[in-house]
């Protein structure tokens, strides 16, 4: 099974803003690797640096340091500081890193240090698990019943038609319509094996659509158990405007362009 991570818009802010911006977050958090946690935190910072999503750095005092090895710099870095994580016969070589200068912007993390999101098996923020990157409270999604007339066409094909879409409003992304399942060609549709994780709506499942006499991957998707926070989506259809024509009132949308162009 393909598991697709991607980086939220929301993130861009801090990728694209010059510098460094620290906050302690309110929330504990947890990280886990093969099956020991790794570091449990109620005092975090939440670090925004420039091209790089946002990250849980913790209090070194609030991590299992007995799990990592620090490592010499031999990319010949001498800002960075790297740790290898082992628990048993599981070894990830940078799975940690801090900074050996921490001045200015920086100053704040000294003491810290964070871990990659990838490399861990899991992450929780309080007692909930967490996908992709740490939720940013900057960030809204919000869930809006509609009466709007949605249709959704690819190639000329009619794939979905309905009166009562839910438009899902999230920081960073063009509006999404997400369409009841009785109102979509699902006979048109074939699943994917493709999942992609979202820390704000949780755990999607994809499907193809036609074009003429081929398949265009992943055009459609759907959150089954979404999390508690996005309840109104359950197994609903949306499709990414960027590949499908998207038609609202009997207006033909613009494509937007974005990551999922």
């Amino acid at each position: 099974m393909q598991t697709t991570n991607v980086v939220h818009p929301a993130a861009h802010r801090a990728m694209l803003k010059d510098g460094v911006h620290i906050e302690l977050s309110p929330r504990r958090v947890r990280t886990y690797f093969g099956g020991k946690l790794i570091a449990d935190s109620d005092h975090v910072l939440l670090v925004y640096e420039t091209k790089r999503p946002p990250a849980y750095w913790f209090p070194i005092t609030d991590v299992r340091m007995e799990y990592l090895d620090r490592k010499d710099r031999s990319d010949g870095s001498a800002d960075a500081i790297r740790w290898r994580l082992a628990v048993n016969d599981r070894v990830v070589e940078n799975a940690a890193r801090a900074y050996a200068i921490r001045a200015g912007d920086r100053a704040p993390l000294e003491d810290h240090l964070t871990f990659h999101w990838d490399q861990m098996d899991a992450w929780f923020e309080e007692d909930e698990e967490v996908f992709v990157h740490p939720r940013d409270p900057y960030t809204r999604v919000d869930t809006v019943h509609s009466s709007r007339h949605v249709r959704v066409e690819i190639g000329g094909v009619g794939l979905a038609e309905t009166h009562r879409p839910v438009l899902l409003f999230e920081t960073g992304l063009p509006t999404r319509c997400y369409i009841p399942k009785q109102d979509v060609r699902m006979d048109l549709l074939e699943p994917t094996s493709s999942v992609s994780r979202c820390p704000y709506k949780g755990v999607a499942h994809y499907w193809s659509g036609p074009v003429g006499d081929r398949m265009v991957q992943d055009i459609a998707w759907s959150y089954p158990a979404p999390i508690p926070e996005c309840p109104k989506i359950e197994n609903l259809i949306s499709f990414y405007n960027e590949r499908v024509d998207l038609h609202v009132n009997g207006v033909l949308q613009d494509r937007p362009i974005t990551p999922f162009s």
